[in-house]
């Protein structure tokens, strides 16, 4: 249960954090929500992974969406790989690292 909170407080921050400021400031928010909850650090990894990784990709259908696609196919066309699996890794290892960091910092 304990982990269900941090994923959801860690995605409302970092979405918060991210309409706010630059796109690494979200691994500020994963990171202060590491640090309040210390948790261990594999569970802490796996809340910031998931939640900033649900979030990115969320946030990608969202754009994608509203931009009916005109950029994700030009990229598709520089890089054979999926965009939105891409999009999701790089955002969940950047919060997974961050949050990990947060909670193995608290003695």
């Amino acid at each position: 249960m304990r982990l269900l909170i941090q994923i959801i407080i860690t995605a409302v921050v970092c979405f918060m954090f991210q309409k706010l400021f630059p796109w690494w400031s979200m691994a500020i928010g994963a990171f202060l929500v590491g640090f309040v909850f210390s948790n261990t650090g594999a569970k802490s990894f796996l809340a910031g992974f998931v939640a900033v990784a649900l979030l990115w990709f969320g946030l990608s259908l969202y754009i994608d969406a509203n931009t009916q696609s005109i950029l994700t196919e030009k990229v598709s066309q520089l890089f054979p790989v999926n965009l939105f699996v891409l999009t999701t890794l790089i955002g969940g290892l950047v919060g997974g690292f961050a949050s990990m960091t947060g909670s193995l910092l608290k003695p």
